[in-house]
């Protein structure tokens, strides 16, 4: 009886010391073949009605018009969960481009090669006999040899296990249009999914005996602080008892250790006890660098503000006319833009032309731009041409389009920069007043100088 006993002990330590290690579902890197057919009709279809409106009429895409193709398909297991699939499929279509692509549909079937990367979201693990799915990705096409797309799919699809890790795979899948010679489309496949690599046995986890305990230790006190080794935190170096035996801390590693530092969790100098250098003006330069040390500033400075030599409140890092006083909506600049728009009320036009009606007025209000330009180098002007609502906008927006371009040429001719100036025509499109009458279409027809400030 006592030999059945230890016998019976024996087997149940044996069982716990040899534990098998937990079983782990993830997909062995597989190879599947499919067969696909591909629907270019129903999806586009949808988009433009509804998935009920595509029922009830009864307008899904027939099998006998749908295109038949082969893919290969690469499967990893990242997870217990998430499997990485990598695709290649090809099959003979006639594309149906959208008319937005600026292509026609094509009228014979040409091969439509494409390949994807994605990922499968299993709901369950793969020791389930049926296990369903989320299929997203990214992928590529190539039409004809010619025609390139990028398009995103996606999908449901149901696996089954054959078993020694073979699937059978169904797939109902989704390409959505991502570039203008994309397509939205649908993929209806079944395929079947065979492991690359030989199945790993599992791994015996043997656990080792507990080792002896060590055997006590002798007292002794190696940095000879008079604090033995089994109570001293740091018992290779001398310290001090209100230490537990190491030495008098210096938390901010300064220097100074911390029985004398008056700031002993901030980085200082001895000159001020262990503090860091003062910066009363909160500007980031300690007082000792700082050659404002009441007013912040900014290290290029020394410690002191930006200049403002014209004292407009700009500084003149930031003032393109450093020199003369202006405002902040003109980076430091004065403004300028009442000046050009009262100039800018006396330019008339001869009708439907880009001539001046009253050139020597025309001319003198220029001038008064001219001086503006050559008085201020930074001024850059843009040259607005608007018309009335009077006819459409084939005549309107060229015809506003030639008067800034005159007014830009006299620029031109008095030796102003090409690059200071911009002309637009906007035709009818921004009215200051009612079109309805006279007076409002009068105000309309106009030019405008809208100022701006370039870089110093």
């Amino acid at each position: 009886m006592k030999k059945f006993l230890f016998a019976l002990i024996a087997i149940s330590l044996s069982v716990g010391a040899f534990a098998q290690a937990p079983v782990r579902y993830i997909k062995r890197p597989s190879l599947s073949v499919n067969f696909f057919l591909k629907d270019m009709f129903t999806a586009n279809l949808i988009d433009k009605t509804s998935l009920s409106s595509v029922l009830s009429k009864n307008q899904w895409t027939k099998v006998r018009d749908m295109s038949p193709g082969l893919s290969l398909q690469y499967y990893e297991g990242l997870s217990e969960h998430i499997d990485f699939v990598g695709t290649i499929a090809g099959s003979y279509v006639k594309f149906p481009f959208s008319y937005t692509s600026g292509v026609s549909a094509s009228k014979e079937s040409r091969l439509l090669l494409e390949t994807s990367a994605a990922i499968n979201i299993k709901l369950l693990r793969d020791n389930y006999f049926v296990v369903p799915y989320i299929n997203i990705g990214i992928g590529a096409s190539m039409y004809g040899g010619t025609y390139f797309a990028a398009y995103m799919p996606s999908g449901l699809g149901l696996q089954f296990d054959l078993g020694e890790g073979t699937y059978v795979n169904t797939f109902f899948g989704y390409n959505a249009q991502i570039s203008s010679l994309a397509l939205n489309h649908l993929n209806y496949s079944i395929g079947i999914a065979s492991p690359l690599k030989e199945k790993k046995e599992p791994v015996l986890l043997v656990t080792p005996p507990p080792p002896p305990p060590p055997p006590p230790a002798a007292e002794k006190d190696t940095d000879g602080d008079g604090i033995f080794d089994n109570s001293d935190k740091c018992p290779t170096v001398p310290g001090v008892a209100k230490y537990n035996g190491c030495p008098v801390p210096d938390t901010d590693g300064d220097g100074i250790n911390d029985d004398n530092d008056k700031c002993p969790s901030v980085r200082g100098v001895a000159k001020y006890d262990g503090c860091p250098v003062p910066d009363r003006d909160k500007d980031g330069i300690n007082d000792d660098e700082d050659k404002c040390p009441d007013t912040p500033g900014v290290a290029r400075y020394q410690g002191c503000p930006i200049p403002d030599k014209d004292g407009d409140g700009v500084n003149d890092e930031e003032d393109r006319c450093p020199d003369v006083p202006g405002v902040r909506e003109f980076n430091g600049c004065p403004d300028l833009s009442g000046v050009l728009r009262d100039a800018a009320k006396s330019i008339y036009f001869t009708t439907n032309t880009a001539k001046f009606a009253f050139p020597d007025k025309a001319k003198s209000k220029l001038s008064i731009a001219i001086d503006l330009l050559n008085k201020y180098p930074n001024l850059h002007l843009d040259i607005e041409g608007h018309t009335d609502a009077s006819g459409n906008d084939k005549i309107n927006i060229p015809l506003s389009q030639n008067r800034a371009d005159a007014i830009q040429k006299f620029f031109l001719d008095k030796g102003i920069a090409q690059d200071r100036l911009t002309s637009k025509g906007y035709g009818s499109e921004k009215p200051v007043d009612d079109n309805k009458t006279a007076q409002g279409k009068q105000n309309n027809r106009r030019v405008e100088l809208v100022p701006s400030f370039g870089a110093k």
